[in-house]
């Protein structure tokens, strides 16, 4: 079995344990494995355009945004934004802040027809600390995973 079927097979595994209605859960280190393994791959964030700006973003993702800042109003024109940038036959990697919104948006886009879609866990900044600060419990960030600041 080849890496790239060993890491689905975890993510469709995981997805199944837990009731997700899309192909599978990757945590980061995962998807970023999946992506360097797989030119077929695209990481999609779903964050606000604010937060990749002030936040940071993952070098190579495609940006398309789930809810707009600062009303966190839900983009009614998503699902044509991903076709847009998107092959429809493309394994898609959403992420967002924490889980929360790429998992609605791999809900959707599953929901039309798409096949390859899949959560990363965690998301870009994880889990709040006892202080209530994130990017450093978990996530893409604290997995020292490639990204950049404007």
């Amino acid at each position: 079995m080849s890496r790239i079927a060993e890491l689905l097979k975890v993510a469709q595994q995981r997805g199944r344990e837990i009731g997700l209605s899309y192909a599978g859960a990757l945590l980061p280190t995962e998807a970023f494995e999946l992506l360097n393994l797989n030119a077929q791959a695209v990481l999609v964030d779903v964050r606000t355009q604010a937060e990749w700006d002030w936040v940071g973003s993952v070098p190579g993702a495609v940006h398309v945004e789930w809810q707009s800042y600062p009303m966190g109003v839900r983009n009614e024109s998503f699902l044509d934004s991903l076709r847009e940038r998107v092959p429809e036959g493309a394994l898609v990697l959403f992420l967002c802040r924490s889980g929360a919104r790429s998992h609605a948006a791999a809900e959707a886009a599953t929901s039309v027809g798409w096949t390859g879609c899949y959560n990363v866990l965690q998301g870009f900044e994880g889990d709040r600390d006892p202080q209530g600060h994130r990017g450093h419990l978990n996530g893409w960030q604290a997995a020292g995973l490639p990204w950049k600041q404007s």
